[in-house]
C-alpha cells in the first residue's frame, strides 16, 4: 500500500506530502492500472488460448460473428486483478467505501467467473442456471444495498436526490433506500452484460462512465465544492476517485487487446462486475439518475431486448431484427466498427451532459 508507505514517511522527507492530493493519486492509479493492463494482457490472453477457453459464437446472429468462434474469454479477469491490485495500492486502506465498492464489484466478478466456467470450461452452453444467477445476483444486491444503509453516517447518504432541482432531497425508507439500490446493482450489472456483445462495445462506454463518477465522488467527497455545486456531500466519497480511476485505466488496457478485431473479451466476470461497480458508486454518491442517463447505451440496449421480448409474446411480431440493438444495426447493414465508434460517440456526449448537472441546478 503504497499511499500509507508515503504518509509514514512524509514527515522525514520532502515532497512525499504530494501523495496526499486525490487528483495526483488518481492519476498514479489510473497510469498504473493502465501498464500493468499492458504489461499482463499477453500473458493472460496467452494463457486463455492454451487453456482452450475461447468464445462459443451463437448459430442464430449476425454470420459476421461465425469467425470469433474459439476467441479467448473470461479477458475481465485481468480488469479485475488489476483494479484490486492498483485501488489498495494507492487509495487509503481504512476507507469504508472503498472496500464496499470492492466487495460487490467481486461478488459480482464471482457469479460471471462461475458462469463463464460453466460454459467455457466445463462445456455446459447454458452456464450458471439464470433463477440461480439472478439469486446469487440478489443476494449481493441487497447485502451492499443494506450495508450502506445501516453505516450511513450522515443523512445526505440515503436521500433521494433529482438532478438540475436546487435543495430537493427526499428522506428515504430502509425499504425504499434498499430497494432502490437493490435495483440499481443489478440493474446495471446485467445492462452492461447485455451491452458486451461487440469488440469494445461495453468496455468504452464504462470506462468513460466510470470517469464521470469518480469526478462526482471527488466533488462530493470535498465539503468546499459539494455546496458550491449543491451536491449531496458524502464524506469518504472522495477516495472513490482512485477506485473509478484504476478501473478506468485497467479498462482502457483491456481494450487496447478488445478493440476490433478482438484477441480476448471480456465475459461474464467482467460485464457483471463492472456494471455493477458502476451501480454501487453512483448509488454511494447519490446519482442515481445521472448516472442512468450517463449510462444511456446500457439502458438502450436493456430496453431493446425488454420490448423485443414483450411484442413478441404479446404480438408474435419482432420490433428489431434482433436484440441487444446493436445487432439490429449490424443486420441492416452497418459494419461492426461503425456500430462500435458511433456508440462510443453516443456515450460520450451523454456523460458530457451527465457532467453538465454538476453547474446546472
Amino acid at each position: 500500500m503504497l499511499y500509507w508507505l508515503t504518509q509514514q514517511f512524509a514527515g522525514h522527507i520532502s515532497g512525499l506530502h504530494v501523495f496526499s492530493y486525490l487528483t495526483f493519486r488518481a492519476i498514479l492509479a489510473m497510469a498504473t492500472a493502465l501498464g500493468l493492463s499492458l504489461l499482463l494482457g499477453p500473458l493472460v490472453i496467452e494463457r486463455l488460448t492454451r487453456g482452450q477457453i475461447g468464445q462459443v459464437v451463437r448459430t442464430d446472429g449476425p454470420q459476421t460473428h461465425l469467425v470469433k468462434g474459439g476467441t479467448p474469454t473470461m479477458g475481465g479477469a485481468l480488469i479485475l486483478v488489476v483494479t484490486l491490485v492498483t485501488t489498495l495500492l494507492w487509495a487509503e486502506p481504512a476507507s469504508r467505501l472503498v472496500w464496499t465498492v470492492l466487495g460487490v464489484t467481486f461478488a459480482f466478478g464471482l457469479i460471471g467467473f462461475y458462469d463463464d466456467y460453466l460454459k467455457l470450461v466445463v462445456r455446459n452452453p447454458r452456464g450458471l442456471v439464470p433463477r440461480w444467477k439472478y439469486f446469487w445476483q440478489s443476494v449481493a444486491g441487497l447485502a451492499t444495498a443494506a450495508t450502506l444503509y445501516y453505516t450511513a453516517q450522515e443523512p445526505a447518504e440515503t436521500a433521494l436526490y433529482l438532478p438540475f432541482v436546487k435543495n430537493f432531497a427526499v428522506p428515504l425508507s430502509a425499504f425504499g433506500f434498499i430497494a432502490f439500490a437493490y435495483l440499481m446493482i443489478v440493474g446495471m450489472s446485467n445492462a452492461v452484460n447485455l451491452t458486451d456483445g461487440l469488440d469494445g462495445l461495453a468496455i468504452m462506454p464504462a470506462a468513460l462512465v466510470t470517469s464521470a463518477l469518480g469526478i462526482f465522488a471527488y466533488a462530493s467527497g470535498n465539503a468546499v465544492f459539494a455546496h458550491y455545486l449543491q451536491i449531496p456531500e458524502i464524506r469518504g466519497a472522495g477516495e472513490l476517485l482512485i477506485f473509478c480511476a484504476s478501473l478506468s485505466g485497467a479498462g482502457l488496457g483491456f481494450l487496447w487487446f478488445n478493440s476490433y478485431p478482438a484477441q480476448v473479451f471480456m465475459g461474464d466476470v467482467g460485464a457483471l462486475a463492472i456494471g455493477a461497480a458502476i451501480g454501487v458508486l453512483s448509488v454511494i454518491v447519490r446519482q442515481e439518475l445521472v448516472a442512468l442517463f450517463m449510462g444511456g447505451i446500457f439502458v438502450l440496449e436493456t430496453a431493446s431486448v425488454i420490448l423485443q421480448v414483450a411484442s413478441f409474446k404479446l404480438t408474435g411480431r419482432r420490433i428489431f431484427r434482433m436484440a441487444p440493438i446493436h445487432h439490429h444495426f449490424e443486420l441492416k447493414g452497418w459494419a461492426e466498427p461503425k456500430v462500435i465508434v458511433r456508440f462510443w460517440i453516443i456515450s460520450l456526449l451523454l456523460v458530457l451532459a451527465g457532467l453538465a448537472t454538476l453547474k446546472l441546478r
